[in-house]
């Protein structure tokens, strides 16, 4: 909901992809259980509406047995965090390990299954039209739950602007600081999945691409109709290295700015010029780079996507303070961001088209991004996982 805050109020702030500097903590860590994606619907910092709208989705039973496009992940120990790696010594602060992304530390994982490619927009339709699911950017935003996440004594915005939209990229003036999120994400009305720009969009010719302009809540729901849940943050990481061992990307340690291109992200100038040197402006059609180690495709680029976790700033800090191996770590029971303490926040994982060395690396192994679970973007989608019993 912060995103959506932005453009409702005219606050703008420096987007956390920049370099974060975090504070220290201690936490342990708790082993999953299975679907442990509906294990945590009753935290006090979740909406009740939308929660609600995830209860009442019936699993479709016939989804549950298929394993058509998922890939078994053999689980194991692996080393959890910021790659520090010989060569980059002189690449931006943006594109080296942020502040929580450190310590390195060991987790062990089990085994799990995973889509081998982010959730398209001909799969969310299914789910849409057997289901008759509203999506969070569809719904009028609910003054009641939006003010929790605002100082005390914030005045009620016009009706206007609590009616249904999302947010949508533009590129900035240039000149135009990019610190200040207004000058590249617009807060548009009747912007949702199937309406990926507004009135008169759709999404024709674009089945075969992530679904967008989809909310934490939103990807929770999908999840339980078919049968899944969402990855935590640890499996996707160990997930996105693909059995490389302390490498930067998951492809290695090949950077970026050569002109063989494993991944969709903003070649040129960001926010200000894309040079599609990769033929992709915006989104691109699942399956369109090489697959990692364990044959899966687009953990890099394309879409950030969902994990299970709340995000915590410190989390890494408490994990280490334990010692010893986590062993499936599910994230913190509460959530903590060190530039925003009212907000509680979901994890997201893995840059979207919008990524660059020079703002937030998104594409990295270890990158850490986070958004409050009720918000929606142009460059956010999911994947689901499955436990092996």
């Amino acid at each position: 909901m912060f995103k959506r805050l932005l453009f409702i109020f005219g606050i703008s702030l420096v987007l956390t992809c920049k370099d974060n500097k975090n504070k220290i903590g201690t936490k342990e860590c708790m082993p999953i259980e299975s679907q442990s994606t509906l294990q945590r619907l009753n935290s006090v910092d979740l909406n009740p509406v939308f929660v609600k709208s995830i209860e009442e989705i019936v699993t479709d039973s016939s989804m549950v047995s298929i394993y058509d496009g998922m890939i078994k992940i053999k689980g194991g120990v692996f080393a959890m965090g910021g790659d520090i790696v010989a060569g980059f010594e002189n690449m931006p602060s943006t594109a080296l390990p942020q502040g929580d992304e450190l310590p390195k530390h060991t987790v062990q994982v089990s085994d799990f299954w995973m889509d081998s490619h982010e959730v398209t927009n001909a799969q969310f339709k299914a789910f849409v039209d057997a289901t008759g699911y509203i999506t969070t950017a569809e719904r009028p935003i609910d003054w009641e739950e939006l003010k929790k996440q605002l100082p005390p004594g914030t005045p009620k915005p016009p009706e206007e602007n609590l009616l249904p939209a999302s947010l949508v990229f533009s590129y900035a003036d240039k000149g135009a600081s990019k610190n200040n999120l207004a000058n590249w994400w617009t807060f548009k009305k009747n912007v949702n999945w199937k309406n990926p720009n507004g009135p008169g969009s759709n999404l024709e010719g674009k089945d075969n691409h992530p679904v967008v302009h989809v909310s934490w809540y939103d990807a929770m729901a999908y999840a339980k109709w078919v049968g899944k849940r969402l990855p935590t943050e640890a499996e996707w990481e160990y997930a996105m290295r693909g059995g490389l061992e302390n490498n930067m990307y998951p492809w290695g340690n090949e950077k970026t700015e050569q002109d063989v291109h494993f991944a969709n992200h903003l070649q040129g100038e960001f926010p200000y010029v894309n040079t599609v040197a990769d033929g992709f402006e915006r989104t691109a059609p699942v399956k369109s780079f090489p697959v990692n180690g364990f044959g899966l495709y687009d953990m890099s680029g394309n879409v950030w996507e969902w994990t299970n976790d709340w995000y915590s700033s410190k989390y890494y800090y408490e994990l280490k303070e334990k010692g010893g191996v986590a062993i499936n770590p599910k994230g913190p029971e509460v959530g903590y961001d060190s530039y925003n303490s009212t907000e509680k926040k979901k994890t997201i994982r893995g840059g979207s088209f919008l990524c660059n060395d020079y703002w937030c690396s998104g594409f990295r192994n270890a990158r850490r991004m986070r958004n409050t679970p009720d918000t929606s973007m142009e460059h956010i989608g999911f994947r689901c996982v499955r436990d092996i019993n």
